[in-house]
């Protein structure tokens, strides 16, 4: 029930992105988009309890829900963010992300990480890709957006943790960032 509230939470933000970032004036800021999918998919795995599997899951549906509203190939965002979420997993044993300086490096990293896989996905399927200078702006402004954004993503999804929270210890925890 967690990990759906928090798929519906990430969907809603990321109509609401779709919906307003292609309103912002033409530029450099235009192609900044933030990669709330790769947020969404770095945040179930760092708080995935026990199982692996329902954190997987959910950043495989929100990879898909991403993949309809952006309009790219059907599967694409899901393998990829299913790969963040496991790359989030394992990173969680060595860090432990708290404070806003913190939050904002790791989000930068994630959004870096779920570009490059999804470059990966593309180069191996044979998607067409743009050339490498406009590829690597757009990874590099998107890894500067989802930095700006991540607090207030992960915020959100820490008040989604408190509310599902069991006991009063899980629920201060949850809303302070600490992992389960």
């Amino acid at each position: 029930m967690r990990t759906a509230t928090i798929i519906l939470v990430a969907y809603a933000l990321c109509v609401i992105v779709a919906a307003v970032w292609r309103l912002m004036p033409l530029g450099i800021a235009h192609h900044a988009i933030p990669d709330i999918g790769a947020l969404t998919a770095a945040y179930l795995g760092l708080t995935s309890r026990k199982d692996l599997a329902p954190a997987v899951g959910g950043a495989v549906a929100i990879g898909y829900l991403v993949d309809v509203i952006s309009g790219g190939p059907a599967g694409l965002g899901a393998l990829s963010l299913g790969f963040t979420g496991l790359v989030a997993r394992a990173v969680q044993q060595r860090i432990l992300v708290r404070g806003a300086a913190m939050t904002m490096g790791f989000s930068a990293f994630v959004a870096i990480v779920a570009s490059i896989i999804n470059l990966m996905i593309r180069g191996l399927y044979r998607v067409p890709n743009a050339s490498m200078l406009t590829e690597l702006k757009h990874v590099a402004l998107g890894a500067i957006a989802t930095a700006l954004i991540g607090p207030l993503i992960w915020r959100a999804f820490r008040r989604v943790d408190a509310a599902f929270a069991r006991t009063h210890r899980e629920r201060d925890n949850a809303l302070e960032g600490l992992a389960p």
